[in-house]
């Protein structure tokens, strides 16, 4: 059963997927019962998470089994709650980029929000476009979010520059990618172009590049002033263990001054 789970995580185009996990959501929980681990986002408690990630960057116990949160949704909603306003603040532009399952509903539902997703085929969200030629006006949003895409992009400078166009002065916006903490510097090599070569170069077969500790440099570089948080300040010790999210595990806060 583990084996065909991970076969069909890694094999199953990303839409397929997302259409599956609303059925798997309602079944999964009940095989992970218990109170070892919990998700902040839906307040559930289980035996243990599920594993999740490609076969070089698998992990266990990190997959929420009912609204599908992984350590950085666990991160991004503890410091949203924890050192923004962003639930009570009124009248708040967002534009959520390659939504999340786990926070589309809920912020949905969030009447202070006037909240819009995009993506480039993604069927949960609301406007689909390339993010390298956004086409919106400039200064919309006060909040941006685009989690874990730019290592999926051919230009992420052109992309990250095109989101601080469309973010409104005095705005922010959370922006996480996975980041190899071994490496200082983003590795590239456009000479690689399977997929089983990108797995094994960047950790997943549709990735074109693995973030060194640079990247709030390239963050920068797009306009951006960058806050990196670091969690052992919002968290005590025990909060790391319930809910699963690793100590490298930080949030990279964009502003637009």
């Amino acid at each position: 059963m583990k084996k065909l789970y991970k076969w069909l995580l890694n094999t199953l185009p990303r839409p397929l997927l997302i259409r599956l996990s609303y059925v798997f959501r309602w079944f999964a929980p009940l095989v992970y019962k218990g109170n070892n681990v919990t998700c902040p986002v839906c307040g559930k408690s289980y035996r243990k998470f599920l594993s999740y990630g490609s076969s070089v960057a698998h992990r266990e116990n990190v997959l929420c089994p009912y609204d599908l949160t992984l350590e950085r949704h666990r991160a991004i909603w503890l410091y949203l709650n924890r050192k923004t306003d962003f639930f009570t603040k009124p009248d708040l532009t967002m534009m959520h980029i390659a939504p999340e399952q786990c926070f589309l509903d809920k912020f949905k539902k969030q009447e202070n929000l006037k909240y819009t997703t995009g993506d480039l085929v993604s069927p949960i969200a609301d406007l689909h476009f390339d993010l390298h030629a956004i086409p919106l006006e400039d200064n919309q949003y006060e909040v941006i979010f685009c989690n874990h895409v730019m290592e999926h992009v051919k230009n992420d400078l052109q992309c990250m520059k095109e989101l601080y166009r469309i973010m409104k002065p005095g705005g922010w916006g959370i922006m996480q990618v996975p980041i190899d903490a071994s490496r200082n510097e983003t590795y590239e090599d456009w000479s690689i172009t399977s997929p089983e070569e990108r797995e094994k170069h960047f950790w997943q077969k549709d990735h074109v590049r693995l973030y060194g500790l640079n990247y709030p440099n390239r963050l920068e570089e797009a306009g951006f002033r960058v806050d990196v948080v670091d969690l052992s300040e919002l968290m005590p010790e025990e909060e790391f263990v319930k809910y699963r999210i690793p100590k490298t595990e930080l949030v990279y806060v964009v502003n637009k001054d």
